[in-house]
């Protein structure tokens, strides 16, 4: 039995669950009331340092990428000018004369073999043309494969039906041969092969071909989406209250599938740079005077048993710009879903 003097001296107000007044638990649960997803998920990812140092690498490479001119200018050197030619820096074969491919004071990464431009400019300029090709193509590809699924997915039926067939066949074709393939035939679409070509015709001709073969994916993943969110109670819920179909897939729909959208966004782009390299390296995609990473790795592996160093730069580069951001969807992943295991 409580005494008086106990009863007197006791609060009369409940601590608040989980901690006491005013410090420990008890306030960090008070700040965390009303806080979004979206302030929850970045709470989660500033504590990922792997994530934060790959964001802060792939943010440089597209800083980089933008600010190419401007680098170029400050560096003194242009990526079409032949410096090796012009000033006497490759011997009869077409090799630099000094060693490790060039690399000095004037020349930061050495000059190309056999025409003798800078590699730095080449590299950075490169870089741009890399990824505007692909960043073009994962946002038409996911604005596509997002619009596909939500009309496979809502509607369901026999809408559902013809687009996934039709989305299995497009899944049919053998993705590197058909970019080998189809390339030349779509750039012969725009241009005739006895007329020269712009550059602008082989980009649009490259974003075409990855596209075509590059929705699917992003279509099943908001399709498996929407089929599981359309029967949802909230989703009934709007039905009744005499929401139309445009608003419940914009304010009911859109907002719970584009974490999946992002996440598979950020997996897509480097496969994209990767894709498109590859393309260069093999010929069928941009073509010569114009930089491009693809065409850096074709003239290093013509000189490699000679010297390494042509390889090395771009190949350094690529490697630490798709590992970065292929760590960064996973740090994404991991912040907007913390149930999900890495």
């Amino acid at each position: 039995m409580t005494s008086s003097t106990q009863a007197a001296t006791e609060p009369t107000d409940p601590l608040p669950p989980g901690g006491d007044s005013g410090t420990g638990t008890g306030l960090t649960a008070t700040e965390l009331i009303g806080r979004s997803p979206g302030s929850l998920a970045w709470a989660r990812f500033k504590r990922d340092r792997v994530g934060i140092a790959c964001a802060v690498t792939v943010l440089a490479f597209i800083l980089i990428a933008f600010a190419a001119p401007l680098i170029a200018k400050l560096y003194g050197k242009d990526p079409y000018q032949l410096y090796g030619q012009d000033r006497g820096l490759l011997n009869s074969y077409g090799i630099p004369l000094k060693p490790n491919g060039g690399v000095d004071g004037d020349f930061w990464f050495g000059v190309e073999p056999n025409l003798g431009r800078d590699v730095f400019t080449l590299l950075i300029y490169g870089i741009r043309t890399s990824l505007f090709i692909s960043l073009a193509v994962t946002v038409v590809s996911v604005v596509t494969g997002v619009l596909i699924g939500l009309v496979q997915g809502y509607l369901h039926g026999k809408v559902d039906y013809f687009l996934g067939r039709f989305s299995d066949l497009m899944l049919s074709f053998p993705q590197q041969l058909f970019f080998i393939a189809f390339t030349p035939v779509i750039v012969a679409l725009f241009v005739s092969p006895r007329d020269e070509e712009p550059t602008y015709v082989r980009i649009v001709a490259l974003i075409l071909v990855q596209f075509l073969l590059g929705w699917m994916v992003v279509g099943r993943l908001v399709r498996a989406q929407v089929l599981s969110l359309r029967e949802r109670e909230f989703i009934e819920a709007a039905r009744l209250s005499g929401a139309s179909n445009w608003r419940i897939i914009r304010k009911e729909i859109l907002p719970n599938i584009w974490s999946t959208v992002l996440v598979q966004a950020t997996l897509l782009l480097p496969a994209n740079v990767t894709a498109e390299a590859g393309l260069s390296f093999l010929g069928v995609g941009i073509q010569p005077p114009t930089p491009d990473w693809g065409l850096l790795f074709q003239s290093g592996a013509s000189y490699f048993e000679s010297d390494v160093t042509f390889m090395f730069f771009p190949g350094i580069a690529m490697l630490i710009f798709v590992v970065a951001f292929n760590l960064l969807g996973d740090s994404v992943r991991d912040a907007l879903d913390p149930k999900t295991v890495r």
